[in-house]
């Protein structure tokens, strides 16, 4: 199911991603829902998918997910 806005995420999401990282995780998880939509594994592809894209732009450090451009500066 996609998510319309960052308060429907999924608590794992929600409570430990900051807001731009929620933005990130739910485009990927909308647009590999609906380009994978009707196949039996859609939604568990659509969420590691979404947690890849926000592994891209961000890195856990310690219990905090902080941004990879703040981490390199």
């Amino acid at each position: 199911m996609p998510y319309r806005v960052n308060t429907e995420l999924p608590a794992s999401v929600r409570n430990h991603l900051p807001g731009h990282a929620q933005d990130i995780y739910r485009a990927a998880f909308n647009r590999t829902f609906a380009a994978h939509a009707g196949e039996a594994d859609c939604e568990r592809r659509a969420h590691m998918i979404a947690w890849a894209a926000v592994k891209r732009s961000y890195v856990k450090q310690g219990d905090l997910w902080v941004s990879r451009m703040a981490v390199a500066s």
